[in-house]
């Protein structure tokens, strides 16, 4: 049986780190529009649709579903893409999505970014209520008022309203019942993944001190208000936005040097940002951010394991200067003298010897070194 999946639409180069967006209740992927294009320089960005919303079939929910239902879609959606591990940014109803996944599936996620939404939602009432009424009476009385409950006075995004109006009213209302049935203020405080809350100061379904609990709550979170931004920041602030998810979204740069500090040490990092130009700068900042802080800091291999790899791989291309510094991480990974040695003899088998003569004549000249100044 094939699984039906939530549609979605992905940007920028599959190999760059992922980063999935989710929609607001009653919007498509369309939400995105001036925010994703940006984010895909630097990621793998997928948006996706809520059931029966955009070009997600409506039969994904049924009545009585929960935002844990929509975080399995989601991850189904991940899994389809081979997707393991995911930045993840989510509005309203998809930043509830996101903190779903951040309680009960942190492994999947590298940070969280909830926008213009709340642990909880005012209470089942007001929901359970809408849900009937759509069920009852359809989607336009909702739409009529979709301006004002989504943007300040004067702005609409025709699109966004039109998807609304052409969305599922049973899955529209299934995910009413989703919203009634979510809480998670007793659970804030257990989320580890890197979290950022951004709240629109005029947002009136979702108001700031929604976020602001939110931010109190969870260890080590950042807080950003956005002025003149109501309920879809990201259609009315797109610039706002971008700068508060670019920031979220350089841990991995951070991380990365970090990684970059203890493996060859502060001096040898300290030398290489004096000597950065703006020229070399980008190329700094991708050694950082790939590199050392989604490499590098990999769990599946053991630091002592990515030293040796490092090393062979240096004396296969001959580069020397680069060998010399690895050898000098491998000591500080904790690889003793022989078992530097022992890797060097292997290359000699499958590099040739000539090369493996030239990194012994290097990593002797380190070990050395290293033994002078123990001293």
């Amino acid at each position: 049986m094939i699984m039906k999946l939530l549609n979605h639409r992905a940007e920028g180069p599959a190999s760059a780190p992922a980063l999935l967006l989710g929609p607001s209740l009653g919007t498509s992927y369309a939400l995105w529009d001036a925010v994703a294009p940006e984010l895909s320089t630097a990621h793998r960005v997928v948006r996706w649709d809520l059931p029966g919303h955009g070009g997600s079939a409506a039969d994904l929910i049924g009545a009585g579903a929960t935002v844990g239902d929509l975080a399995d879609l989601v991850l189904a959606l991940a899994d389809s893409l081979g997707i393991e591990r995911f930045a993840y940014a989510g509005v309203s109803l998809g930043g509830a999505v996101g903190l779903h996944l951040a309680v009960h599936h942190p492994e999947r996620l590298e940070s969280l970014a909830v926008l213009c939404s709340s642990a909880h939602f005012n209470g089942e009432k007001p929901w359970r209520e809408r849900a009937e009424r759509v069920r009852r009476e359809g989607l336009e009385w909702l739409v009529e008022s979709a301006d004002a409950r989504w943007f300040t006075p004067g702005f609409t995004v025709p699109r966004l309203v039109q998807d609304h109006r052409e969305a599922d009213p049973e899955a529209y209302a299934a995910c009413c019942d989703a919203l009634a049935a979510f809480d998670l203020r007793d659970r804030l405080a257990g989320i580890t993944v890197p979290t950022l809350l951004v709240a629109g100061r005029q947002d009136p379904a979702t108001p700031p001190a929604h976020l602001r609990e939110i931010a109190d709550a969870v260890p080590h979170a950042a807080l950003v208000e956005i002025p003149g931004a109501s309920h879809l920041a990201p259609a009315q602030c797109p610039e706002a936005v971008l700068t508060a998810l670019r920031t979220q979204l350089d841990g991995g740069a951070k991380r990365g040097m970090v990684v970059r500090r203890e493996v060859l040490g502060d001096a040898h990092v300290d030398r290489a940002q004096a000597r950065q130009t703006p020229f070399t700068a980008r190329f700094q900042d991708f050694i950082s951010r790939y590199a050392w802080g989604e490499i590098w800091t990999d769990p599946t291999l053991t630091r002592r394991e990515r030293s040796m790899i490092t090393l062979t791989a240096l004396v296969a291309h001959g580069h020397h200067e680069e060998l010399a510094l690895h050898v000098r991480a491998a000591r500080r990974n904790g690889l003793t003298p022989e078992e530097i040695g022992a890797v060097l003899l292997q290359t000699a088998v499958y590099c040739g010897v000539p090369a493996a003569n030239s990194a012994f004549a290097t990593a002797q000249r380190v070990l050395a070194e290293e033994e002078t100044a123990g001293e």
